[in-house]
């Protein structure tokens, strides 16, 4: 039996009904978002694979005697895992399910090749998809989410940037490429709560999100383990 008990004007539920309700209120709260609901899974199952990937790229990167690429795919991973803990952050708070994401397809292939991919393939379209996932979300008005899928469009865009300038060097100048990388080496700074990626910090506050330079990490050097 339900029981409600009155105390002056406040009414209070006791704690059987008072779970139900709470729990009505979080099956409320998924149905008034459900496009941002369904972006924020498809975003989330997308960055832990491209995660994923860095990581074999960065590992394939080390094994081929190339420790400044391996270096830069790390730095990408890293920042890709912070998207990914965003998004679920905002999907548990809606009380929605994070579905589990397949690995068992992604490979790496030569750092060559793995160079195209990163540039010809995961970072191509996306001011073509990240428009196209906002515009999705728009009329359901979720801020926090509309937020990190700005930021993660930047920090994708910054990606994008870092290895723009290796995308030619993919073909008959690989060699001469590789050998100009491995006299250049770079530190790579990720903020943890926007993905924003960098060589240098900022002064003050990150570009992406404004949060303060202490938001940064440095990323280590991969170090090949036998």
């Amino acid at each position: 039996m339900m029981r409600i008990i009155r105390s002056s004007t406040v009414w209070l539920l006791a704690p059987t009904v008072m779970l139900a309700f709470l729990q009505g209120m979080a099956q409320a709260e998924d149905h008034a978002y459900p496009q941002t609901i369904a972006v924020l899974q498809e975003l989330h199952a997308k960055e832990i694979m491209a995660h994923h990937r860095y990581q074999l790229f960065s590992e394939a990167a080390l094994r081929e005697g190339h420790p400044n690429i391996a270096h830069l795919f790390a730095a990408l991973a890293y920042s890709e895992s912070v998207h990914a803990r965003q998004f679920r952050r905002i999907l548990q708070e809606l009380h929605a399910a994070v579905p589990e994401v397949s690995l068992t397809g992604i490979r790496a292939r030569t750092t060559r090749e793995n160079l195209k991919y990163a540039t010809n393939v995961e970072l191509a379209e996306i001011d073509r998809e990240y428009p196209a996932y906002l515009e999705r979300i728009e009329a359901e008005h979720h801020e926090e989410a509309q937020k990190y899928i700005r930021y993660a469009w930047s920090a994708e865009r910054q990606h994008r940037d870092l290895i723009k300038q290796i995308q030619s060097g993919t073909g008959m100048f690989f060699r001469l490429l590789i050998k100009r990388f491995k006299t250049e080496e770079h530190r790579y700074f990720v903020n943890r709560n926007c993905g924003a990626t960098v060589t240098e910090l900022p002064r003050e506050r990150c570009p992406i999100c404004h949060q303060p330079v202490s938001t940064y990490i440095e990323i280590p050097r991969p170090v090949e383990t036998r």
